[in-house]
């Protein structure tokens, strides 16, 4: 019912990044594209709650209220998630962004900014599995491009492990664990989380963390920042609460 109400107000399709191929067959993303509804009051007063900003779930809390389509929020890719973030932030408060670089004003225009889409060619069986060798090891490994319920549980045990140790929190190697599906063939999670602690060198990690960024299907955050030398450089959009409240910035 709340879903049909949501459908009286003005919406737009959003198409996604992933173009919905690494989703189940039966889950509503699979078709690629979502409708989402203008911003409210309501989405306003999201923006504001003081817990919500507090705890970090602001704008989870935002985007599911705007998504009008019968989706399960936690199957969302992070890259997927990245597009309804900027689609949200255009069909709320317009696409002109202005933020400070460096302590000079910038403006951009987000309707220009273009998704990375999914390589299909890489895509088997319509599985969210992708394979890489390591180049130093040689070891075979399979992985997946994680979900908003991955980043969730992830956060989680992140800060489990800082209460027990303040000053090492695994960050970087507790992702690769949630991201790898399987060493060699071997699909034990078990085993998993040992290669991670005792045999992944670091020079694989960051291979396979330059391979995840290349073919994982999202919206390019970056600008082009030339600086008083004339040198340009790419350059990562900040999103902070400017992002949603453009009277706020600079």
């Amino acid at each position: 019912m709340e879903k049909e109400q949501q459908l009286q107000f003005p919406h737009e399709e959003v198409t996604l990044p992933s173009k919905g191929l690494l989703y189940p067959e039966d889950s509503p993303l699979r078709s690629g594209k979502i409708l989402m509804k203008y911003m409210t009051a309501k989405e306003e007063d999201i923006l504001t709650n003081q817990n919500f900003i507090t705890n970090g779930t602001v704008i989870d809390k935002l985007l599911k209220s705007l998504i009008v389509s019968n989706i399960d929020y936690n199957e969302l890719l992070i890259g997927d998630k990245n597009a309804i973030m900027v689609a949200a932030r255009i069909l709320g408060y317009g696409s002109d962004y202005q933020f400070k670089y460096r302590g000079e004003i910038t403006n951009i225009d987000l309707s220009k900014m273009e998704d990375k889409l999914i390589d299909e060619s890489l895509v088997v069986d319509g599985k969210n599995e992708f394979e890489f060798t390591l180049p130093t090891s040689k070891v075979k490994i399979t992985f997946k491009l994680l979900t908003h319920k991955d980043e969730r549980d992830m956060d989680r045990e992140i800060k489990g492990l800082k209460k027990l140790n303040k000053n090492f929190a695994n960050e970087l190697s507790t992702r690769m664990k949630y991201m790898i599906l399987s060493v060699n063939g071997d699909y034990d999670k078990k085993a998993i989380r040992e290669f991670v602690d005792t045999n992944f060198l670091a020079r694989d990690a960051r291979e396979l963390r330059k391979y995840v960024n290349k073919i994982q299907p999202s919206v390019d955050l970056t600008f082009d920042y030339t600086d008083t030398m004339g040198n340009t450089e790419k350059v990562d959009v900040p999103i902070g609460i400017d992002f949603f409240w453009p009277d706020a910035s600079v």
